[in-house]
């Protein structure tokens, strides 16, 4: 069987007005003089996706959402179902950010609910594991990683709906990465874990993003290590020529 794909997904959180698609545009041009290794995917604010949508039509990048609301529609002001960003041209959506965990208490429960919900409108769910630095000095990174995973993964994931996207969350938006050891065993942890949940042939398929601080300057080192199939990537997605580097990571270093 070939090889899965790498997958490299830029989120760009709470920044872009519609002059940042300026750097979508800029991204696409390049690609296309330089086709990828990895598959791209793009998830910009909820406000610019109709337009990256409209704008990518033809490309080679995917377009994704950052969160969304378990329910189909309701009484929810403010929330967005996963319903609505499959209506705007988002083919996945990322749940369970630690971002998502701190800043609104999103549990487990509501992560696994909403990776079902993406499922029931026909998104991939690019669920986020990941230790907070107390957690990982008290030596219980993998604790609370099997934990996450557990809670958070719903029974009917597959390699085909599901990207799990380990981010250390003291590696976040730090400048701080851990070690390629460290790496490699949280993703040969995680992979093991898959395997015990959902089997080995999934678990063999199913794509393990790094996440953490993930820059052109380190992005061959973290993507060498065994058993991570690409990068979450936050900052450094937001210009062109930052993110196209961290893409040709893949090229230096001849992946396939």
């Amino acid at each position: 069987m070939a090889a899965k794909r790498p997958l490299v997904a830029g989120n760009w959180k709470m920044n872009g007005l519609g002059a940042a698609l300026s750097e979508l545009r800029a991204l696409r041009e390049r690609l296309a003089q330089d086709p990828p290794v990895p598959e791209i995917m793009v998830c910009p604010p909820a406000t610019l996706l109709t337009r990256a949508h409209d704008l990518l039509a033809g490309s080679t990048i995917l377009l994704g959402a950052q969160d969304c609301h378990p329910l189909p529609a309701g009484p929810h002001t403010g929330d967005l179902s996963a319903e609505m960003l499959a209506d705007s041209g988002a083919g996945a959506v990322i749940v369970g950010h630690s971002e998502r965990r701190q800043d609104h208490g999103e549990t487990d429960a509501v992560v696994n609910a909403k990776a079902r919900a993406a499922f029931r409108a026909g998104l991939t769910a690019i669920i986020c594991i990941g230790e907070t630095e107390q957690e990982r000095r008290a030596g219980t990174t993998l604790e609370i990683v099997r934990r996450q995973l557990e809670g958070s993964l719903p029974q009917d994931a597959r390699a085909a709906n599901v990207v799990i996207a380990y981010e250390p969350v003291w590696a976040i938006g730090t400048g701080l990465t851990p070690t390629q050891a460290d790496v490699a065993a949280a993703h040969r942890f995680i992979r093991g874990e898959l395997g015990r949940l959902l089997g080995k042939e999934e678990s063999r398929d199913l794509r393990i993003l790094y996440g953490g601080s993930v820059k052109p300057a380190n992005a061959a080192e973290l993507l060498s290590v065994p058993d991570v199939d690409g990068a979450l990537v936050g900052g450094a997605s937001l210009k062109a020529s930052d993110f196209f580097a961290i893409l040709s990571a893949y090229s230096r270093r001849g992946a396939g």
